[in-house]
């Protein structure tokens, strides 16, 4: 089988080598020249596909910006971006553009599938008429399917092949088309009776872990007015086998999902005249957290009788997750601008980032970036990191992700 995909990011490049390594063909589009060059070479630019195992695929995959080779292939996956504008709405402009460039090359007998994160609606009303512009009809001449990605960067207990794959067709011969095609490389196959219900679906997960983020996050910021500590209040709380499932407070969220998802949703749901308080209301406390936590930074210092302003600030991690070098909607971005408005003289260690171009800085050792500091703060804890080290080395430490918990030092402040 030839199989063609559209944006050759952390979703699309992954399912590429899948499918290469199933023993198809794949031609991999997308508008980063660079990348596309990149990506022929055998180096890999996604975390989760190392460069040995992208070679090890050879010419099975042929990385192009030129839409007009998906002209050959059987199924074409569309996984673009569909970030948020500066106001918070869905920005479906990558989407349009690659519907549009694809209209010009769709032959008949092809299955499209959109796999981008995305609100109810999306495939049907905006992607489907962008593809009938070439002439043939959806349904009967081509096959069109929704199936949500849910890659989750740096996770290894379960991948592609593991995770279970929800599916919905346009027609129940659209849907049937779309199993075949992702049982090659998934084991667990979900199909759902609408394009609708498979977007919703994946717009629920992320919903549910927001929402859930944002409760504990508030209670965070409760628990530090009461002088409550609140990781043992968790910790006490997970203990019980039924009703409850854990979720740690931290500095906000990030990455490719959860920061935005809740906003698709809510937009979504306006033109049904239902507001999702709830689910706006989980955004905006999560978006508040890198707020709190400057002014938790800003109280350490005082109580150490030192201001922000002229203070070195190092901070720990600044990618959005543990284990990854993933700086999308990273909480630490906000919390570095917001020190550095105060007057703060900021450094970063983080093995996973070299170099943050926006603010000027370069990552250093852990050691140097210690050095002369008035305060670390822990924003990421990376695997590895010497949190007895960090201790040792700095006057003051301020830890948001709860890792010095069971350590005990006058210089400590925990969330």
């Amino acid at each position: 089988m030839k199989v063609g995909i559209v944006g050759l990011g952390y979703v699309g490049l992954p399912l590429a080598v899948a499918f290469c390594e199933e023993g198809h063909e794949v031609v991999g589009v997308d508008s980063d020249a660079r990348r596309v060059a990149a990506i022929g070479h055998g180096h890999s630019h996604v975390e989760d596909v190392a460069s040995e195992r992208l070679a090890a695929v050879g010419h099975a995959l042929e990385a192009t910006t030129r839409y007009a080779d998906l002209a050959r292939v059987e199924a074409v996956i569309v996984a673009v971006p569909t970030p948020l504008t500066r106001n918070r709405e869905p920005d479906l402009g990558p989407l349009v553009s690659a519907g549009t460039a694809l209209a010009r090359v769709l032959q008949p007998r092809q299955l499209v599938v959109l796999e981008s994160t995305t609100y109810p609606g999306t495939t049907r009303e905006r992607l489907v008429p962008l593809l009938e512009e070439s002439g043939l009809a959806a349904g009967r001449d081509f096959a069109v399917a929704y199936s949500p990605e849910r890659i989750d960067p740096g996770r290894t207990d379960h991948d592609l092949r593991t995770t279970p794959k929800v599916v919905g067709g346009l027609t129940p011969a659209c849907l049937e088309r779309a199993i075949a095609f992702y049982g090659q490389v998934c084991e667990d196959l979900v199909p759902v009776s609408t394009l609708e219900a498979a977007e919703l679906s994946k717009l629920l997960e992320n919903v549910f872990r927001s929402v859930n983020i944002a409760l504990v996050n508030e209670l965070a910021i409760l628990c530090d007015r009461m002088s409550i500590d609140v990781w043992e209040v968790v910790e006490a709380a997970a203990t019980k086998p039924y009703g409850f499932m854990r979720f740690n407070p931290g500095p906000g969220m990030g990455g490719h999902c959860l920061p935005v998802d809740p906003f698709y949703l809510a937009w979504k749901a306006r033109e049904f005249d239902v507001p999702t308080e709830f689910v706006e209301l989980a955004g905006e406390v999560n978006q508040r957290m890198p707020y709190f936590c400057v002014e938790r930074v800003t109280r350490a210092l005082n109580d150490h009788s030192k201001p922000v302003r002229g203070s070195r600030v190092v901070i720990l991690g600044v990618s959005y997750k543990a284990g990854v070098g993933d700086l999308r909607e990273s909480p630490a971005l906000k919390i570095m601008r917001l020190l550095a408005n105060q007057g703060a003289q900021l450094a970063y260690h983080d093995d996973h980032v070299a170099e943050l171009p926006e603010l000027g800085l370069s990552g250093e050792p852990l050691d140097v970036a210690l050095d002369g500091s008035d305060v670390a703060v822990i924003v990421t804890a990376h695997p590895g990191l010497d949190v007895q080290a960090v201790l040792d080395g700095a006057p003051l430490v301020v830890d948001f992700r709860g890792v010095t918990r069971g350590l005990e030092a006058e210089n400590l402040v925990r969330l």
